[in-house]
């Protein structure tokens, strides 16, 4: 059984969608996450990213592009996240939400399953379309030779300061 868990409650998720329509909006309204990954040794590691949902009505898929931010080496499928995803990917994303009124905190975090999306799959296109719409500075880089992190949720957990039924949505 797949589980949401929210505000201290467990439910079915053989009733529920998956990534309900709140979870979709605090994503959205959301501008960076962080991704967590687990080396092959069993160190976690987490690093900030960008990402854009994609929902299809099938189910949301998120996406993190191996952009032209600077990184340490040329190959994006050298970098530690990526080689991380391909020996376990079992991953995390925690998108939160800070303010100095505590009643306002606000976290999701996303289980899912990753994988690498290359150029010429026929998500790369639609994904790049959605991550130029959320960022401007995606408008000017070449997304098109560059592989894309997709994030196949399998597991929501929240958590909000004010109201622990209702999801934090903004």
């Amino acid at each position: 059984m797949h589980t949401v868990v929210g505000g201290g409650r467990e439910y079915d998720r053989s009733t529920m969608p998956l990534m309900r329509p709140e979870d979709l909006a605090f994503l959205q309204a959301t501008r960076r996450a962080v991704l967590a990954t687990t080396a092959a040794s069993g160190r976690p590691r987490q690093v900030p990213i960008c990402f854009a949902v994609f929902d299809s009505g099938d189910g949301a898929i998120l996406y993190s592009p191996l952009d032209e931010k600077p990184k340490r080496g040329s190959d994006p499928h050298e970098l530690a996240r990526v080689q991380d995803l391909i020996v376990r990917p079992r991953v995390s994303l925690l998108a939160d939400r800070w303010d100095e009124d505590w009643a306002r905190l606000a976290w999701l975090r996303v289980e899912a399953t990753a994988s690498l999306v290359e150029p010429g799959d026929p998500e790369h296109d639609p994904a790049i379309v959605a991550l130029r719409a959320r960022y401007r500075q995606y408008r000017t880089q070449r997304l098109e030779v560059c592989p894309l992190i997709r994030l196949e949720p399998t597991r929501t957990v929240w958590w909000c300061g004010a109201d622990r039924l209702a999801m934090p949505g903004g």
